[in-house]
């Protein structure tokens, strides 16, 4: 496989034609179009993605190594399929809804001003991680390990305490009605 190191990639649509298959390193893409590419068996080790739509891309064993995503639109991203040696995620102010982490380990992740609406957690690791100002609507955990995980300023958090692990994890008075709602409590 190829290695490229440390390239800017500006303003390219890649929906025009095939990605090439390499080992993208320190690397950034900036405004980009991956909408539906195929970057399966792509490797990104410390590379930024920045104002770059990753909607419905394909992502079967990709590597992403200490990657970040700032102002991203990944809508029905497939994570789930990634490489998960040595994953490393960063997202900021991103558009996530309906995409799936399920099954992953994702320690100490950093979900800040995100939109996760619908999105899949179920049976991944989210230990440590945060949801900074991030909207949850409709997004499932299910046999989550969510410990230590920080959602005191999430948005829309609606979780089963008796599903997932969550010792350790903050929620804030306004979203903990969302642990709740299976009992038919009300928190006024």
């Amino acid at each position: 496989m190829n290695l490229i190191e440390g390239e800017i990639f500006l303003n390219i649509d890649y929906t025009k034609g095939a990605f090439p298959l390499a080992e993208y390193e320190n690397c950034s893409f900036k405004n980009c179009n991956f909408s539906n590419v195929d970057l399966s068996h792509v490797e990104f080790v410390e590379s930024e993605f920045e104002d770059c739509d990753l909607s419905m891309a394909l992502l079967s064993k990709t590597a992403f190594k200490d990657v970040t995503f700032a102002n991203c639109k990944m809508i029905g991203a497939r994570f789930s399929t990634v490489n998960p040696f040595l994953l490393d995620l960063k997202f900021y102010n991103c558009i996530l809804n309906d995409s799936v982490f399920s099954g992953l380990k994702l320690k100490q992740t950093n979900f800040y001003e995100c939109s996760l609406k619908s999105v899949d957690f179920g049976h991944s690791d989210l230990t440590e991680s945060q949801f900074r100002e991030s909207d949850l609507m409709g997004a499932l955990f299910e046999n989550t390990n969510l410990e230590k995980a920080d959602f005191s300023s999430a948005l829309n958090v609606q979780l089963d305490p008796d599903d997932n692990r969550m010792k350790g994890a903050k929620f804030s008075k306004d979203n903990v009605s969302g642990l709740l709602g299976k009992y038919g409590i009300k928190v006024i």
